[in-house]
């Protein structure tokens, strides 16, 4: 009998650590997978192209896409610990 396969699912976030505005831009370029730069120069050529009214689509992206989840800070040992410092012990056999 098989396993059912879990895909990951891609997801279009706005990222904590790559914006220039609130992040919309670079959100849909890790979506795609090209460099957001390339998409803040699309976006920009296209504001032009339609005399501004797509700037109206970035606000909107800005509420509807979620942010980022934080990411989870590494769990230190604790140095109060006796068993601090000591190598694990072996896995049971």
């Amino acid at each position: 009998m098989t396993q059912p396969t879990a895909t990951q699912y891609k997801q279009l976030r706005r990222p904590l650590d790559d914006r220039m505005v609130a992040g919309v831009c670079s959100g849909v370029a890790r979506y795609v997978g090209v460099d957001p730069v390339l998409v803040r120069v699309g976006f920009a050529v296209l504001a032009i192209v339609t005399w501004g009214a797509a700037l109206l689509a970035y606000p909107v992206m800005w509420f509807v896409m979620p942010d980022e989840p934080a990411p989870v800070p590494p769990v230190l040992p604790d140095p109060t610990d006796p068993t601090w410092g000591q190598p694990p012990p072996p896995p049971a056999v």
